[in-house]
């Protein structure tokens, strides 16, 4: 597979990444690898990615590239079948089911597409739930919950049941859960793909405000508007890496996606 890279050899997005001292998410070799039947699935072939801290990367591919895997791998909710995924420097694809729970609850933070936030509860309790897992965490939650709803704009909606909410307000909730505990990374699954059009332009908007003050942003998305509010856009195909590239550079990605198999 053509892989685009900088004149060196190396990807060019990848030295974004470099000018981090230590890269916060450092993927090598990564292989996943299913078993459907009679049928091997190969979803990740040999993946290699590195992203530092403090940037904002959109994961792009068209159904079958291998996006959704990656995500669940770089969110601890599944293991690979070889290969090394390394966060914050420490080894956690060969971590137990227990010290991968511990992880996600302090290091990672999810935005999915449908909220996912309890429909009997206000948006307050929605985003203490984090809180309830981590340990001597019940200190302060109600005080940290309210500043994590303020930060996103929601100080007036706190006692609000979803139902009592739009779609927009919704998933400002479950960012404001999904940055509570401070993580590492903030993973985005489709974040806007349940929204109106000015509903994403506020939203992405609130994702570009959170990463000036410092917080690692990785977006998957189908939606090339989305990724043009990214840094660097990661292109998948079949399992692998087709392009990774500065957001200013990614037509050449574009054009490659497009004939190689469908737009992402």
């Amino acid at each position: 597979m053509r892989r685009i890279s900088s004149p060196s050899g190396r990807p060019q997005g990848s030295r974004m990444a470099d000018a981090a001292t230590t890269a916060l998410i450092e993927v090598r070799a990564l292989a996943k690898i299913y078993r459907v039947g009679v049928e091997t699935i190969h979803a990740l072939r040999g993946l290699d990615l590195r992203i530092g801290r403090n940037e904002m990367v959109a994961i792009m591919g068209s159904s079958g590239s291998g996006k959704s895997t990656l995500m669940n791998m770089l969110g601890c909710l599944d293991r690979p079948t070889s290969g090394a995924y390394l966060l914050n420097g420490r080894d956690v694809s060969r971590m137990g089911a227990r010290e991968l729970a511990k992880v996600r609850n302090e290091e990672i933070g999810f935005v999915f597409q449908s909220f996912e936030l309890l429909p009997r509860q206000t948006a307050l309790e929605n985003v203490e739930l984090p809180l309830v897992y981590a340990t001597g965490a019940w200190r302060g939650r109600r005080q940290r919950a309210l500043a994590a709803l303020a930060r996103v704009g929601l100080a007036d909606r706190v006692h609000h049941r979803p139902n009592q909410l739009s779609g927009g307000q919704r998933q400002r909730v479950a960012i404001a859960r999904a940055i509570l505990n401070s993580p590492s990374i903030l993973l985005a699954d489709e974040p806007t793909g349940n929204l109106d059009s000015a509903t994403t332009t506020e939203i992405l908007a609130l994702f570009r405000a959170l990463h000036r003050e410092g917080q690692t942003i990785v977006i998957v998305t189908h939606e090339d508007e989305v990724a043009a509010h990214c840094q660097r856009v990661v292109r998948l195909r079949d399992g692998q890496v087709l392009s990774d590239l500065p957001i200013a550079q990614d037509v050449a990605g574009r054009f490659l996606a497009s004939h190689a198999g469908g737009a992402a």
